[in-house]
């Protein structure tokens, strides 16, 4: 029996990621995938996940999933408003739901589910790239998420000691992507030399 999560509500953007694609350049394929790897790392680390196992990558908050059978899970990367234990594995129960409101500090939040998200390889790996069509489309209400069966003994840890990040100033690196020729030189020179406050 396939183990599944319904999709209640989605929030601005959630998709499904993984390690990504890396090596296919030559191919003009990008890496995608995660874009915080330590925090999708960890919470496929926390339910005893491989560490290339699919995942949610939720932007911005606003996830509604409910349990169709119990399962163990965990939430790492942006802290989102909720009752939700952070940074450490829980069990769902069957007909339970996990909610994640807005975060209170940061963008993208991991959920990760112990056998990982079963969706079609593409290329190699199951993460969705907005930019080349890619994997499976952004997740949406009323979708069924499959949840692998686990390959690995779950870990025997309560929660993971993550600091919170920092607040103040950032450094931000910015490279010039495949639409860097929607920009004038000047308008590229003002993107990457402005101070921005967020």
């Amino acid at each position: 029996m396939t183990r599944s999560l319904t999709v209640v509500a989605t929030g601005p953007l959630t998709t499904v990621q993984d390690a990504g694609r890396p090596g296919q350049a030559a191919l003009a394929i990008g890496r995608s995938g995660a874009c915080d790897r330590a925090s999708y790392e960890l919470a496929n680390r926390l339910v005893g996940n491989a560490p290339d196992a699919a995942a949610l990558e939720v932007t911005f908050g606003g996830l509604l999933l409910k349990a169709d059978d119990a399962m163990m899970v965990a939430t790492t990367g942006a802290r989102c408003a909720g009752s939700w234990p952070h940074n450490a594995p829980t069990t769902l129960r069957a007909g339970g739901e996990l909610r994640l409101g807005p975060p209170s500090t940061g963008l993208r939040t991991y959920v990760a589910v112990r056998g990982g998200l079963d969706v079609a390889l593409v290329l190699g790996s199951r993460s969705t790239d907005l930019l080349a069509g890619l994997g499976p489309a952004p997740v949406s209400p009323g979708d069924v998420l499959a949840v692998g069966e686990p390959r690995f003994a779950p870990p025997d840890v309560d929660i993971a000691p993550v600091a919170d990040p920092s607040h103040g100033d950032v450094a931000v690196r910015v490279l010039p992507g495949p639409r860097r020729d929607w920009f004038t030189d000047e308008a590229w020179a003002l993107l990457v030399g402005t101070a921005y406050a967020v």
